[in-house]
């Protein structure tokens, strides 16, 4: 019997006395494709991380149990060890360098160079690069994928999908590859780029590369993977070939219960209110983002749902409104309008969105839970704050920061240590629960929440719309809701209305078929 690839071996880790992993035991094949599922906190991330030599488990005191590579006990001290053994990892968010190109940040660092005479007499520093040998390393790279990306197109200008194909072909450019950890791939992808990262998972496994793939798409995993391992609270609860198991079932390992997505689907007619934001000629120069010209009328009191294909500018609209992205147009806000390119008129005038971009735009990574939730509020509305000395000075009220955190820490069932922990600490679905935190703690009127529930496992999204939805109910905030998953708007919303082409292509009731909606995406806005 040949030797397998890896083994982890009652890998063990706990965080500053939080036990994290207990006893995790492993085997892949060279060549073999392994989906690992859990919900968020679950453990997948540390896991990846310990086997990958991340800082962050060395710098918290290591872990237990063993690592066996090709028959051999390894231990990394760093990422740059895994890498030289052959594992090459694309994280959950991206390590991209904004200003260099496609085909330079396949390279860095592994650039050839042209020597030269002068270079032979002062030393290699003086070498050039080879820039025809670069672009022909990085074409072979991204053939190896089968999708095609512009390698001289710089980062800054690239849609989010191009970026997440880089990275993937920055791993595939080194030779000595024999393991690729794939962690969340397809959360920032359309159908069809999914479909094709699945394709090149597909070539990878026969060209003798195993795969890692971690993902909340279960279907995907179903399609492409072996086997599927899934964990629960730190514990490998089971480990089968994928072709002996189904959604349903491996969705109850996840989460310890049933989970039905359609269940919580909870239909009421559109609010027949008035206007309470109208939009027009809105446009918004947002890179990979195409908003020309849209006109959207929101009802008070509603939840809203804004989708679309990728690209065509549903994620635009509220970087725009908001002003986190140049824009034009008018939009009227309670009867009074709204300066654009301005995000604290927004914020003043009690709006307030969540990002899609949780680690650039919505969380303090190095600073406490409490303060990530507390600190917008305590900015633009002088909460959580004493006055002293009749008002002349004002000092944070911690005992009002500590109950807040903890009732939403309650509410939003967030995995963590203590309402100290910092938020880099927390996994990613965690991480977006702050960020809802936050938005609610302003009590805005209205709010843009864009892409809740990406890199969420199904656990955690059933619980964030139903937070969105009782926040709706009970609090009277009107709600607009932009993603990708049709099903969870057609879940969540009163109306959606679809982007096409920068412009708003239609609006229906919730209710509607799956069939109108994707005709709506699909159709050409003139």
């Amino acid at each position: 019997m040949s030797t397998p690839l890896l083994e982890l071996k009652n890998i063990k880790k706990d965080f500053f006395g939080n036990q994290v992993l207990t006893d995790i035991n492993l085997t892949l094949n060279e060549g073999e494709v392994l989906g690992l599922v859990g919900e968020n906190g679950a453990g997948k991330s540390t896991l990846m991380k310990i086997l990958f030599g991340m800082n962050v488990i060395r710098d918290t005191g290591g872990y237990g149990g063993d690592i066996i590579l090709n028959g051999q006990k390894v231990s990394f001290a760093s990422p740059f060890d895994a890498l030289a053994a052959g594992i090459g990892m694309v994280h959950q968010e991206f390590s991209l360098i904004p200003g260099f190109t496609a085909t330079e940040n396949i390279l860095l660092n592994r650039e050839p160079q042209k020597k030269s005479v002068i270079a032979e007499v002062f030393g290699p520093r003086l070498n050039t690069l080879d820039r025809p040998a670069m672009r022909e390393a990085a074409d072979r790279a991204i053939d190896k994928m089968g999708v095609h990306i512009d390698g001289e197109m710089v980062i800054n200008d690239m849609p989010v999908g191009h970026k997440q194909f880089t990275e993937i072909a920055r791993e595939l450019s080194k030779e000595q590859l024999k393991l690729l950890i794939l962690d969340e791939p397809t959360a920032v992808l359309t159908e069809r780029e999914a479909s094709a990262l699945l394709d090149s998972i597909r070539g990878m496994s026969e060209r003798g590369i195993a795969v890692i793939f971690i993902t909340h798409r279960l279907q995907e995993i179903l399609d492409v993977c072996d086997k599927v391992a899934v964990m629960r609270d730190g514990e490998l609860v089971n480990d089968v070939a994928a072709k002996d198991t189904n959604v349903t079932e491996i969705t109850r390992w996840m989460v310890g219960r049933s989970v039905d997505a359609a269940a919580a689907a909870e239909h009421r007619a559109p609010p027949e209110t008035d206007t309470v934001m109208s939009i027009r000629r809105l446009w918004v120069d947002m890179p990979g983002e195409t908003v020309r010209d849209v006109n959207l009328d929101v009802r008070r009191g509603e939840i809203l749902g804004i989708g679309g294909l990728a690209g065509q500018g549903k994620l635009g609209i509220p970087n725009g409104v908001m002003g986190l992205y140049q824009a034009g147009g008018t939009v009227t806000f309670d009867g009074r309008q709204i300066p654009l390119n301005s995000p604290r008129k927004c914020l003043d005038s009690q709006l307030a969105f969540v990002s899609e971009d949780r680690r650039g735009v919505g969380l303090l990574l190095d600073e406490s839970l409490e303060w990530n939730i507390a600190f917008p509020a305590m900015q633009i509305q002088d909460k959580f704050l004493k006055p002293l000395l009749g008002g002349m000075i004002k000092w944070r009220d911690e005992k009002a920061i500590a109950e807040v955190t903890r009732r939403y820490i309650d509410e939003l069932q967030i995995r963590c240590t203590s309402s100290k922990q910092n938020a880099k600490e927390l996994s990613g679905g965690n991480q977006q629960k702050i960020c809802l935190a936050k938005a609610f703690a302003l009590e805005p009127k209205f709010l843009f929440v864009s892409e809740p529930t990406r890199g969420i496992d199904v656990g955690a999204k059933a619980l964030v719309l139903e937070a969105l939805k009782k926040f709706n109910r009970e609090s009277g905030v009107t709600i607009v809701m932009i993603s990708s998953e049709l099903e969870e708007l057609r879940q969540t919303c009163d109306r959606i209305a679809i982007v096409s082409g920068g412009r708003i292509a239609g609006i229906l009731p919730a209710t509607d078929s799956s069939e109108d909606f994707g005709a709506l995406m699909v159709s050409q806005v003139v």
